[in-house]
C-alpha cells in the first residue's frame, strides 16, 4: 500500500515522499537537493546532465517552476527525471492558421481560455525527456521504479493544483519502455517534434559532401563561398557581447512558429559557466558586426546544437545557417565527435544535409475523465507536424 508523507528531512523545501516496499520517491524543487553524483549516476553519458539542468534552474526563465523526481533505495538514487510546472496554453502546438489566430484573439479578452495548470515530466529546455536509471538497476526492475516515480509526481501535481499531467519530448526508445505503464493509467499520446542527428562516420568534409545529392552538393559549395567574408570565433565566455547575442536570439525567436519558453541572458551565461570544457559559443562576424551566434554543448562524443540565432535580414546574404552547419561538422571531425545532433525544427534543410529523424512523443492525462476524453478527441489537432521546415 503506497503512502505519502510531506516535509521529509532530506530537503529543506516541501518534498513529497512515496513509500513502496524498500523504496522512497521524492519530489524536490532544486536539483541541488539531489546532488551531482547521485543525479549523473542515473544519466551516464547524457549530454544534458546535472550541470546543464542546474544552469536552466538558475536562469530565471519566466513562467516555470522546476521539479526533480527521484526514487531512492537503501540510500542510493535509482531512478530520476526532471520536471516542471507551468500554465499551458493548449494552442501552443497548433500550426499557424485561422484556428490558432481565433484562439489567441479570444485569449486577449479571456487570458485563461484553453489554458491549464500543467505538471510535466521532462524539461522545456532539453532536447528530449529521458528517464534516468542507475546502471546497476536491471531492465526488469525499471518499469516498477518508473511507476513509483510517476505516482509520486502525480500526487505532487494534485497537491500543486495541476489537473493536467504530461511528459514532454519522450524519445522513442524511452516511450516504448514506459508505454504500458502510461496506457494502464489512461495517458493519451500525441506526436512531438522529432530530433535530427547525423552520424560523423566520414573522415573529412569532402567525403561528407560526396554523400549528398549532386544538386545539394553544388548548392552547398556555392553557399560556402560567402565564408571568405565571415570571421568565426569560438568562445566559452561571450562577455560584453551578451546583449548582442540576446538581440540575435529574440530576432530568431520572433521568427519561429513554436514559442514555449523564453531564454534569458543568465541561461546563455549559465550553460557556459556550469559546463566548462563541454560548452562553447560560435560567433559569426562580418567586419565588426556580430550577425549570428551558436550555443553548443557536448559530452566528448556527441555535439548538441542548443540554439542558433541570427540577424534574419543582415545575416541571410552570407548563408550563415549553412556555414554554421559545416563549422560544426569540422569541430566534430577535429575533436573526435561521433554524432552531431541538430535538434528540432527546420527539418527540410537538415534532412537535405543527410540528417536522420528520431520521433518523440508527448503524453498527457487530465484528472477529470470528461476533460481527458475531450482532449483525446482533439489531440490530433494538437500534435506537432514533424515535417515542418
Amino acid at each position: 500500500m503506497l503512502q505519502h508523507v510531506l516535509d521529509h528531512p532530506r530537503a529543506e523545501g516541501a518534498t513529497l515522499v512515496v513509500h513502496s516496499g524498500g523504496s522512497q520517491a521524492f519530489v524536490v524543487d532544486s536539483i541541488r537537493d539531489v546532488g551531482r553524483d547521485a543525479w549523473n549516476a542515473c544519466f551516464v553519458d547524457q549530454v544534458e546532465d546535472y550541470d546543464c539542468l542546474l544552469a536552466i534552474e538558475d536562469a530565471g526563465i519566466g513562467g516555470f517552476e522546476w521539479r526533480y523526481v527521484t526514487v531512492v533505495e537503501n540510500g542510493r538514487t535509482c531512478a530520476a527525471m526532471p520536471a516542471f510546472l507551468c500554465d499551458y496554453a493548449l494552442d501552443t502546438t497548433l500550426e499557424n492558421g485561422l484556428p490558432r489566430r481565433m484562439m489567441r484573439r479570444v485569449r486577449k479578452l479571456f487570458p485563461r481560455f484553453l489554458s491549464l495548470r500543467l505538471a510535466c515530466l521532462g524539461s522545456p529546455c532539453t532536447e528530449t525527456g529521458v528517464v534516468g536509471f542507475h546502471p546497476d538497476i536491471s531492465e526488469a526492475r525499471r518499469a516498477t521504479l518508473f511507476s513509483e516515480l510517476l505516482t509520486a509526481f502525480e500526487r505532487h501535481a494534485a497537491a500543486e493544483n495541476c489537473p493536467l499531467v504530461g511528459m514532454k519530448d519522450i524519445d522513442q526508445q524511452t516511450a516504448a519502455s514506459i508505454a504500458a505503464t502510461l496506457e494502464e493509467r489512461g495517458y493519451a499520446v500525441i506526436d512531438g517534434l522529432p530530433t535530427a542527428w547525423l552520424d560523423i562516420d566520414f573522415d573529412n568534409i569532402d567525403s561528407y559532401l560526396e554523400r549528398l545529392s549532386s544538386g545539394t552538393r553544388k548548392d552547398m559549395r556555392r553557399k560556402l563561398k560567402s565564408s571568405q567574408l565571415v570571421r568565426v570565433e569560438l568562445t566559452s565566455d561571450v562577455g560584453n557581447l551578451l546583449p548582442q547575442v540576446m538581440a540575435l536570439y529574440h530576432d530568431t525567436r520572433n521568427r519561429s512558429e513554436w514559442q514555449f519558453e523564453e531564454l534569458t541572458p543568465d541561461y546563455f551565461q549559465g550553460v557556459l559557466r556550469h559546463m566548462p570544457e563541454r560548452s562553447f559559443c560560435m560567433l559569426y562576424f562580418v567586419g565588426d558586426q556580430l550577425l549570428a551566434a551558436n550555443l553548443l554543448v557536448h559530452n566528448g562524443h556527441t555535439l548538441v546544437d542548443k540554439f542558433f540565432c541570427m540577424d534574419g535580414e543582415a545575416g541571410r546574404p552570407y548563408n550563415l545557417y549553412f556555414l554554421s552547419w559545416f563549422t560544426n561538422l569540422r569541430y566534430c571531425l577535429d575533436h573526435g565527435m561521433r554524432r552531431y545532433q541538430s535538434g528540432q525544427a527546420y527539418y527540410e534543410n537538415k534532412v537535405r544535409l543527410g540528417s536522420k529523424l528520431t520521433s518523440n512523443a508527448m503524453f498527457f492525462h487530465h484528472r477529470n475523465w470528461l476533460v481527458q476524453r475531450l482532449l483525446k478527441r482533439v489531440s490530433r489537432f494538437l500534435s506537432v507536424d514533424g515535417s515542418a521546415s
